[in-house]
């Protein structure tokens, strides 16, 4: 019986490793067999999830095609796979992937570690900070004086509490898009708005197209839903969004959703005005495409002096074409699991409806605690330690990495939280894999793309700021060394303990 899950064809395999060539190293430094860097780039993709784990790969002779290399170059590339324990095999049913014993399984996502597993790693795998205290204390105090009401109800509560729905409705109303609660579902974290909004108008098999790059956690959500991707690249550095070529897919392609973060774009940082707002609406109104715009990112501005465009929904105030998520994640603190849908209120019926067959309902006290602290002004003064802390992280952040890797390039946000950085022309996928050898973990570039593109970059999120920040540069000037010289397939000296 074959134990494989999936199958990845040879075509797939092919673009995939195709996009992580390393940049040529230097001279006098001996280029790797064939058969090794084919090896090593399928272990890559493994390592990072891009190729799940237990999935069927192509024939020896497939491949062999697909790469244009000799049949014998596929045979020892698996021979050696085999041999690390990321391969097995079976005489009739092929070759599948493995993790070795005691190798953490990898995500196609990107999950924080545990704090407790950190030990000297410093973490920059996920973009998000410690809570505002003492706001969230302050915020959980308040909700339980105002618990014992809810306690003696069953709790469940599919559309939200109706407190903080019209606490929600309100705040768009004063942002000048007339809002009602009926257009508000609370959900868990935007992730849950996501689930429910593709459950509901992608089935498998539906076209949505996205932003290329986008974020690496909806885009994985999105594939488990059984979507089919249609990425539109964004424009070079910050200017964003090509409107021409987004009316051009939407037209010929039809999706039946379009997802955008105008706001502080995960991961480039870039900030949509209001004529390319304005314009993203009309082209998914001409195709009749459902536009779901995140704007988790929306409270992060970081420079002072930035005027904030009027919101997305701005130009569909009923809701019917444009579906707006928001979350407290970014702004607030991740482990307060809070989101929000803002649409027509035909929509958010049926996307309450739907969800009875999911979670039922968030929970209660970290409702209660989000309303209690924007009823009381104590979400503005979060945000705005929040914002604080964010600026000081970006800048020093940039400081170390223009230090330390001149060779790297990229744009500064002007809010958000997340650097999108071009490595100098090495893969992006072998930094992040020698980084966590030497003491730091980033996600590479290819996680944000389709079939491997981005790979000559990095996301480096305003996570750690002070000696932390400069100490991530310096592991990542080593991992970059290491790559550039081809020393990245072997073993690197373990990370020092760092003390802050």
């Amino acid at each position: 019986m074959a134990q494989w899950t999936s199958a990845i064809g040879p075509a797939q395999l092919a673009r995939q490793l195709k996009a992580q060539q390393p940049r040529p190293i230097g001279a006098g430094l001996r280029k790797p067999p064939a058969y090794r860097a084919l090896a090593d780039g399928i272990r890559l993709l493994v390592l990072e999830g891009r190729v799940p784990a237990a999935a069927r790969l192509p024939a020896e002779r497939e491949l062999a095609l697909a790469l244009s290399v000799s049949r014998t170059t596929v045979a020892a590339a698996y021979e050696a796979l085999r041999g690390e324990g990321f391969l097995e095999s079976r005489r009739g049913a092929g070759s599948w992937t493995a993790v070795p014993a005691g190798h953490p399984l990898p995500g196609r996502g990107l999950e924080p570690l545990p704090p407790e597993s950190l030990g000297s790693m410093i973490d920059l795998g996920c973009a998000a900070l410690p809570a505002p205290e003492p706001w969230l204390t302050r915020g959980v105090q308040g909700a339980l004086e105002e618990l014992p009401p809810y306690a003696h109800t069953h709790g469940d509560y599919p559309a939200g509490l109706p407190a903080l729905r019209q606490m929600l409705a309100d705040r768009y109303t004063a942002r000048g898009i007339p809002t009602m609660p009926e257009q508000i579902m609370v959900t868990t974290g935007a992730m849950g708005a996501m689930d429910a909004i593709c459950h509901l108008f992608a089935g498998r098999g539906e076209r949505i197209a996205v932003e290329s790059p986008s974020y690496a956690n909806i885009l994985q959500l999105m594939r488990e839903a059984g979507a089919r991707l249609v990425p539109i690249a964004m424009a070079e550095g910050l200017a964003g969004w090509d409107l021409p070529r987004w009316r051009q897919v939407l037209r010929d392609a039809a999706p039946r959703l379009a997802y955008v973060v105008a706001d502080f774009h995960n991961p480039t940082g870039a900030l949509a005005d209001e004529d390319q707002r304005r314009r993203l609406v009309d082209a998914a109104r001409s195709a009749g495409t459902v536009l779901v715009v995140d704007e988790t990112m929306s409270e992060l501005w970081l420079d002072e002096d930035l005027a904030m465009p009027r919101p997305v929904c701005a130009f569909d105030p009923a809701g019917a074409t444009v579906l707006t998520v928001g979350s407290a994640s970014k702004a607030f603190w991740a482990g307060m699991r809070i989101g929000w849908v803002r649409a027509a209120p035909d929509i958010i019926r049926s996307l309450v409806a739907a969800r009875a067959y999911a979670d039922l309902g968030t929970p209660v006290l970290e409702q209660l605690a989000v309303n209690w602290l924007m009823g009381t002004g104590g979400w503005e003064q979060a945000v705005e330690l929040r914002r604080t802390q964010a600026r000081e992280n970006r800048d020093a952040l940039v400081a170390a990495v223009r230090r330390e890797l001149p060779g790297w390039e990229f744009d500064v946000p002007r809010g958000g939280l997340t650097l999108w950085v071009r490595t100098g022309g090495l893969s992006g996928s072998r930094i992040a894999e020698v980084g966590e050898r030497v003491g730091v973990r980033v996600p590479s570039g290819p996680r944000f793309g389709v079939d491997g593109a981005f790979e000559g970059y990095v996301r480096l999120p305003f996570t750690v700021g002070g000696p932390v920040a400069d100490e991530a540069a310096v592991r990542l000037a080593a991992a970059a060394r290491l790559v550039e010289t081809g020393g990245g397939s072997g073993s690197a000296e373990p990370p020092r303990t760092f003390v802050a």
